[in-house]
């Protein structure tokens, strides 16, 4: 997969388009119904609607919520290199360092050289990073809170565990899994 593929869409300042009236009204076939309810198609439209949340409530900042992890594990871990990164949020090398070239060119982090190994890149949040993360903060909780809004707080909660359930047991089998950091 190409690291385009994987990296946020680009946000803009238009305003985010009225949902679309149907042409017509037709009923859903059952090939349609089937698809509807898949566990792969409702967590790909879930995914969906938090990107749109989110670069909603974030807009003023053009960070995507690739890039806001990104800068959110450099602040909990500083000086990790760019495969620690990709590990600790479940991305793949190629996507990883393109977004890290993206914070850079803004001034958002710095890669250096590790001191006894020259090959890895280590990463560093810049001083205009933790400001944008200060800044950033209440908007990314606003596109938490907004997206869950229709669950009562239970089930907020059991929809958390649920999701840590089925990525637990599928992160030990998929290409890029999520190698979670505890503390």
């Amino acid at each position: 997969m190409e690291a385009s593929q994987h990296e946020d869409p680009p946000l803009n300042d238009k305003a985010p388009p009225s949902p679309a009236e149907p042409a017509e009204t037709a009923p859903c076939t059952k090939a349609l119904a089937s698809l509807y309810a898949r566990p792969g198609f409702k967590l790909r439209r879930a995914h969906q609607v938090s990107l749109s949340v989110f670069a909603e409530e974030c807009r003023a900042f053009e960070v995507t919520t690739t890039q806001y992890g990104i800068l959110v594990a450099l602040r909990e871990r500083p000086r990790m290199d760019q495969i620690g990164v990709a590990q600790a949020l479940g991305l793949d090398r190629s996507t990883t360092g393109m977004v890290v070239g993206l914070l850079e060119a803004r001034n958002l982090l710095q890669r250096s050289r590790h001191e006894t190994d020259r090959r890895r890149r280590v990463l560093t949040l810049t001083p205009q990073g933790e400001a944008l993360l200060e800044a950033i903060g209440p908007a990314a909780e606003r596109a938490r809170c907004r997206l869950l809004e229709p669950l009562s707080e239970e089930q907020a909660r059991m929809l958390g565990e649920l999701l840590d359930t089925l990525l637990e047991y599928h992160d030990r089998r998929v290409r890029v899994p999520l190698m979670r950091t505890e503390g």
